[in-house]
């Protein structure tokens, strides 16, 4: 089984959350909304993962001000990929709380869209396992 260090930024702007929704066809959770983030190469500190992921995913002109660890957590998972094969893979998630200076997100095609999310709105997206966990913990979401 493979492991992968996972980067997770929960972003807040002005009080709403970035979600994302994952493409219904392949990833860990298919069609459902998530966090954005994702594993961190061999040769680069974790600071420098968590911001090249975002700019990979989000665009190159989301501001992130500020980036601060917050917690972690592991599981195992399976991936689906795009050609239909699957993957069990223990995944390690580092999470991070990250304020962005502002909302100017370009989703790239790990996605189908984007939203940002007051809290007490969060409960009527379908959100993922992981990150309706995620959120609980944080506060943001009743358990």
């Amino acid at each position: 089984m493979r492991q992968r260090v996972i980067l997770c930024p929960l972003i807040q702007n002005q009080g709403a959350y970035l979600l994302c929704k994952m493409p219904s066809d392949r990833g860990v959770f298919p069609g459902q909304w998530a966090l954005s983030g994702g594993g961190q190469e061999p040769d680069e500190t974790i600071e420098e993962g968590l911001r090249r992921e975002i700019r990979e995913e989000l665009g190159e002109a989301l501001v992130i001000e500020k980036v601060e660890p917050w917690t972690f957590r592991d599981e195992r998972r399976v991936k689906t990929y795009a050609d239909g094969t699957t993957e069990e893979i223990y995944m390690i998630y580092l999470i991070f709380d990250c304020h962005a200076g502002n909302r100017d997100v370009k989703i790239n095609d790990e996605f189908e869209d984007f939203a940002w999310v007051l809290p007490e709105d969060l409960g009527s997206y379908d959100l993922n396992e992981a990150t309706r966990f995620t959120l609980v913990q944080k506060g943001l979401l009743q358990g």
